[in-house]
């Protein structure tokens, strides 16, 4: 895990250069920090630009791409159309995870079969697993343009590309929220579990329903639980010894504030659940269409989710709200949402030709350097990017709301360290309390008994 100053020096120099910028699932799962200078010699100087023909130097090469942010699947579809209009010799096929299997599964399973994909898109915590199986990036020419603390580093090595900064929380309909609260919605009247119960009330007040809960088990476990980690404490070496007393079997959640604050929110959020009668029965699609639509005000995601909620109304205004875990304002967490580079992508080196390898490094240079790649990123994918050259200010209201938190330094940091199991074992057991299975009690020991075991 990072260490007390990485993380320090993430938040700070994260925020700096937001600012300054400032002017100018389905099935997928989730924070670093801008450097404020880029060297001299850098390619981040460049200027983004869109090439018409294959250099001599790229051969003829077909390559794979696993994509495991079902969200953007047509986007990247598309957007390797693009590539290959400008490297005509490339082509990159995009696979697509199955439903219910997680990054680490499915690569797992393609290295197995002998035949794994030549980018692989792997959640943070399990880059390391594939060390030795992936290529040393550290001489690629983004490495010195990322942002500060957002690559893998081991034994000298870089290991992946940073994809994406994500953020998650509540998404809101103003248009909604603005017809409870009869005026226009101010985010910032929301800072206390209370606030949000009687949110919830007005909204219901004026003939909509306060939420829609998604079910899914890595946004049960993976996002919304994250919060009970990185709410611990603004110290992150308080948040590591608490994993650490997890690990141990040394930490009593029964007991511990953070974690019955937000199963309390969780527990309203229930209450309030538009699919409150059937509550696992909703897939993903459902929630950006109830919310889109206007038959609810709030959805527990994050901007990933942007695309799905364009398809329904691409002129709306959305935005960001915590999660509260408690009735005091000032309180760690209640008027934070959490951010985090999410997503990483490494290229094999067991089965991929030099060919290929070059091919694929091409299209990780195209996503930050020229106009047709920082397009996809920005415009297509709707996507924060974790590179200092790209300047392109997100269009996308959820990825601005998420900027004006960076502004304001209002981020707890998502934990993008948890085992890969995490989501499925843990989400499992948030999807039987989700259901009235189980109670507090039993939950609490449940994600006592996985730690415990947890590699």
């Amino acid at each position: 895990m990072k260490s007390k100053l990485a993380l320090l020096s993430f938040m700070l120099m994260f925020v700096f250069v937001v600012t300054a910028c400032s002017g100018g699932k389905n099935n997928s799962s989730p924070s670093e920090s801008p450097s404020a200078s880029k060297p001299a010699e850098s390619a981040a100087s460049e200027t983004p630009t869109s090439s018409s023909s294959t250099p001599p130097e790229l051969k003829e090469a077909k390559i794979t791409f696993l994509n495991t942010k079902g969200e953007i699947q047509t986007q990247l579809e598309e957007a390797v159309k693009v590539f290959n209009q400008d490297y005509p010799a490339i082509t990159v096929e995009i696979l697509a995870v199955p439903a219910g299997s997680s990054p680490f599964e499915r690569a797992s399973q393609l290295y197995a079969a002998g035949n794994p994909a030549t980018i692989l898109m792997l959640d943070p915590s399990d880059v390391s697993k594939f060390k030795d199986r992936i290529l040393d990036l550290s001489g690629e020419k983004w490495v010195p343009d990322a942002i500060e603390n957002s690559l893998t580093k081991e034994d000298g090595k870089v290991l992946d590309f940073p994809f994406a900064v994500e953020g998650f929380a509540y998404i809101y309909n103003k248009k909604v929220l603005d017809a409870a609260v009869s005026g226009s919605f101010d985010p910032a009247t929301i800072k206390t579990r209370s606030d949000l119960k009687n949110l919830f009330a007005q909204i219901e007040a004026s003939g909509k329903k306060a939420i829609h809960v998604s079910p899914m088990d890595w946004s049960l476990a993976a996002h919304f639980l994250n919060f009970m980690y990185a709410d611990q404490s603004k110290d992150y070496a308080q948040v590591e010894k608490f994993i650490t007393d997890l690990k141990a079997g040394n930490a009593n959640l029964a007991g511990n504030t953070v974690f019955n604050g937000l199963i309390d929110t969780f527990d309203l959020m229930k209450e309030h659940n538009n699919a409150k009668d059937k509550p696992l029965t909703p897939v993903y699609e459902t929630g950006p269409e109830a919310l889109a639509k206007g038959e609810v005000g709030l959805w527990f995601m994050g901007n990933w989710a942007w695309p799905n909620i364009k398809g329904f109304d691409a002129s709306g205004e959305y935005g960001f709200l915590p999660v509260p875990i408690s009735d005091n304002a000032d309180d760690y967490g209640n008027t934070q949402i959490a951010t985090a580079v999410t997503k990483r992508l490494v290229l094999d080196k067991e089965n991929a030709t030099t060919d290929q390898q070059a091919a694929a490094k091409k299209f990780l240079e195209w996503l930050v350097y020229e106009q047709n790649g920082q397009d996809f990123l920005v415009n297509k994918a709707n996507i924060i990017p974790a590179f200092n050259s790209i300047t392109l200010e997100p269009q996308d209201p959820l990825a601005k709301s998420i900027k004006s938190y960076m502004a304001k330094g209002a981020m707890v940091v998502g934990m993008t360290t948890l085992p890969a199991d995490h989501w499925s074992k843990v989400g499992a057991s948030m999807q039987k309390y989700l259901a009235g299975a189980s109670d507090r009690t039993a939950l609490a020991k449940a994600i006592e008994a996985y730690w415990k075991s947890a590699k």
